[in-house]
């Protein structure tokens, strides 16, 4: 599997786990940190288009760690 194979998995995995975060209920700091986690997501894309892959993979390697936080406090995993 070469770099954008490996980081298009991860982002289909990433929207994958967030659509299971949309149907509990969070707290704010909750929200915040699955805001940020977004955010890194997008920031992904943006790398994508500058063909900048290390940086790319960083950014949703780094989505995904928030969002596990929060799917292991809310018991998903």
């Amino acid at each position: 599997m070469d770099a954008l194979e490996r980081i298009d998995k991860d982002l289909k995995l990433f929207e994958k786990n967030i659509k299971e975060l949309e149907s509990i209920k969070m707290g704010v700091k909750d929200e915040k940190i699955v805001d940020m986690a977004r955010s890194y997501a997008q920031d992904t894309t943006y790398y994508l288009e500058k063909e900048d892959y290390l940086t790319a993979f960083g950014c949703i390697t780094y989505a995904h760690g928030l969002l596990d936080a929060v799917r292991l406090i809310k018991d998903l995993i």
